[in-house]
């Protein structure tokens, strides 16, 4: 009898996570996948509460900056494959404070890169940002060999997790890999996102807080590519490699342009738009050469912004209850603390 393959998906209650254990379920419906997630501002269980319901996965809240947890949980199943999204990633609150940014991200990457190892994890997929690279000027591209230089407190941590974790291949040949990834947008991203956060606050009639000239430039990857992209990463990949994964030059807009489609696509008016200062050392502009990717494993992008873009609008426009319980409470307090003292420009 064919053994059973076991995954474990860290914070797979999240955006990405949880856009890729939807994946699985369709993708790979005969594998037995293990959701785990804190739960934290960011992790909502009603992004894969239909999954749990109807029993396609399994659920469990833990920490993966608690060592003992960890140790516990991969002694209890022996996994195939690990993918790590657990992550704290919105810049602006590293920016307010970067401890929980160590503890989760390079911490808890510690302990389940070791955890996994000890336990005999067939292969470790860590997923990672192109922000650990820092910033580009108007041309050119960053590839798996570029110099990481981190702007951010949550891009420095990142980097750091992102070695930590190619560490253990070279030092232990771990079977692990790393992805680094342009923006993502799509279904289930928190309000707090430029993407998210535009298009709930027009569909609210209120003000569209862009920093600075809006012209920061970003590479705009559907999270369904992404996950399409991650899921050859662990079935094709090579051990102790990095892929870069985005959707090349015809995906990167700056911030300005992409907050117009959203108020035209919305009939909503430019006048919504209020520029505020910008936020302190922000990148300029983002992009990967995704050469490796394509021309070693055959991926490439599927979904063209334009209509991905109008896609993700339609899921806001249609999931209204799922974004006005988030924006209430909590996220209140930090919109206000955030926003508060940019002064418009």
């Amino acid at each position: 009898m064919k053994e059973k393959i076991n995954i474990l998906i860290t914070g797979g209650a999240g955006f990405i996570g949880a856009n890729f254990v939807h994946l699985i379920a369709q993708k790979r419906p005969d594998w037995n996948v293990t959701v785990l997630d804190l739960l934290t501002y960011a992790g909502n269980l009603k992004n894969i509460s239909e999954l749990i319901e109807s029993k396609k996965i399994s659920f469990i809240k833990g920490d993966v900056a608690d060592q003992d947890f960890i140790d516990t949980l991969f002694k209890q199943t022996r996994f195939n494959y690990v993918f790590n999204f657990a992550a704290e990633s919105h810049v602006d609150r590293s920016i307010h404070s970067a401890a929980a940014f160590i503890r989760t991200n390079v911490l808890g990457t510690q302990n389940l890169v070791d955890a996994a190892r000890a336990s005999k994890v067939d292969r470790f997929i860590h997923v990672s940002t192109d922000e650990v690279y820092g910033t580009l000027g108007p041309t050119g591209s960053f590839t798996e060999t570029t110099p990481l230089d981190p702007t951010s407190p949550y891009a420095a941590s990142k980097a750091a997790s992102d070695l930590v974790a190619l560490s253990s291949f070279k030092t232990h040949h771990f079977d692990l890999m790393v992805t680094r990834c342009t923006n993502n947008y799509g279904p289930y991203q928190f309000p707090e996102k430029l993407i998210p956060l535009f298009v709930t606050n027009a569909l609210e009639d209120k003000s569209l807080p862009l920093y600075g000239d809006g012209m920061n430039v970003r590479s705009w990857l559907h999270v369904e590519d992404h996950c399409r992209a991650l899921l050859l990463v662990a079935e094709k990949g090579v051990a102790g490699e990095v892929y870069n994964i985005g959707c090349g030059p015809e995906g990167e807009l700056p911030n300005v342009a992409v907050t117009k489609i959203i108020l035209k696509e919305l009939d909503k008016p430019d006048s919504l738009i209020k520029k505020v200062a910008d936020r302190p050392a922000h990148d300029l502009r983002y992009a990967v050469d995704t050469i490796k990717i394509k021309g070693e494993l055959g991926w490439e992008p599927q979904i063209e912004f334009e209509q991905g873009i109008k896609n993700t609008i339609k899921w806001y426009v249609d999931n209204r209850s799922w974004w006005q319980d988030i924006k209430s409470g909590d996220y209140l307090k930090y919109y206000e603390v955030n926003y508060s003292h940019r002064l418009s420009l």
